[in-house]
């Protein structure tokens, strides 16, 4: 049997079958070389370009010391943590220490750092695993809620603008998305702040934040202006997406055949026509929220929310290498992983994908 392109389609289930985990394997593997290649380039940048640029073994051993260290101590400390090492084996070691953990115990008197191991922050002496998964909650928290709203919001205005061509409605919402993508989240974030927080006292202050197991309603209380600062800039692009699609979709052939077999007008918007248009919606998606778990930095830092991005900005800040590191391959896994998810929808959403 043909399929699309002039492919040949396996007629069989179990054919069938067989392409698509063969399809879901050979993107995972993809997937994990992405990350192994993620883990140099990272390893690199923090251990590589300084020696380039003159940095010693005592260097990066100073910066677990305390600033009264003599040079003889900064020796001692960079030959026990192996910093004379030639790069490869610094490299190897950890990468080991990720996924098995590791004996060095960075100056923190631990004798072992269990897997997951990120090392130890320079100014802390945490893990910085540990420091991760503090502050996970609450960007998994902003994350979860600001992409339902911007989803369904976006992709609501987006099919009725499509449906209404040329309405006031239309005009209405295209005005106010080109306002979302045009207004930044520290702008937005400030202005809800200060008129519904501190004017009119309908919404938490900046810095709350209540974990969802203590109190779900406190939880979303807390969150509610942080998810519609977020939702508002990437709802304004995902309407506009959506609308552009839908309109493209909307007059091709199938659409008409499906309304000439005398299928109900919201069968053919919904079944037909948005499921082709959504292609385009669930690549954006997808990576929008791999990197919003990875810290969504500026709407974090405007409503100080200690999050993975509030997180990073301190980090890089202060120079601290292995929170930098940690929080550098945190973000890579997610999206990794988002495109991951995204190219299987991809596969369900038209069969096309995994055929070719």
């Amino acid at each position: 049997m043909a399929g699309p392109a002039g492919l040949e389609c396996p007629a069989g289930p179990a054919a069938q079958a067989e392409i698509v985990v063969t399809f879901f394997i050979r993107r995972t593997i993809g997937a994990v070389l992405m990350l192994f290649v993620v883990s140099i380039a990272t390893f690199l940048i923090f251990f590589g370009l300084p020696r380039l640029a003159g940095a010693t073994p005592e260097t990066f051993a100073a910066r677990y010391l305390s600033r009264t260290a003599d040079a003889h101590a900064q020796q001692v400390f960079a030959e026990k943590l192996g910093f004379y090492d030639p790069l490869w084996m610094q490299y190897g070691r950890w990468i080991k220490a990720i996924f098995v953990g590791t004996d060095y115990d960075y100056g923190t008197g631990i004798e072992h750092c269990a897997a997951p191991c990120f090392g130890y922050s320079f100014r802390t002496n945490h893990a910085v695993w540990t420091d991760l998964l503090d502050r996970m909650p609450v960007t998994v928290s902003l994350t979860v809620g600001a992409s339902i709203l911007w989803l369904v919001t976006g992709v609501g205005v987006g099919v009725l603008s499509a449906l209404r061509k040329g309405s006031f409605f239309d005009r209405a919402a295209m005005t106010g998305a080109l306002a979302g993508v045009s207004l930044p989240p520290y702008f937005t974030g400030l202005m809800f702040l200060y008129f519904f927080s501190y004017q009119f006292d309908l919404t938490a202050p900046g810095g709350t934040y209540v974990d969802f197991t203590d109190n779900p309603g406190e939880w979303a209380y807390s969150l509610i202006l942080p998810w519609i600062t977020l939702a508002m800039l990437n709802a304004a692009a995902y309407a506009r997406f959506t609308r552009a699609g839908m309109l493209d979709t909307m007059g091709e052939d199938f659409i008409r055949t499906a309304r000439a077999k005398g299928l109900h007008e919201r069968v053919v918007v919904t079944k037909h026509g948005l499921r082709a248009a959504l292609t385009p919606i669930i690549t954006i998606f997808g990576l929008d929220v791999g990197l919003l778990l990875g810290g969504a930095i500026l709407t974090e830092s405007t409503f100080g929310l200690k999050g993975l991005g509030y997180f990073a900005i301190d980090a890089i800040g202060k120079q601290d290498f292995p929170q930098i590191m940690g929080v550098t391959m945190f973000a890579a896994f997610f999206v990794v992983v988002a495109n991951l998810i995204v190219d299987m929808l991809y596969a369900v959403v038209d069969p096309r994908v995994r055929l070719s």
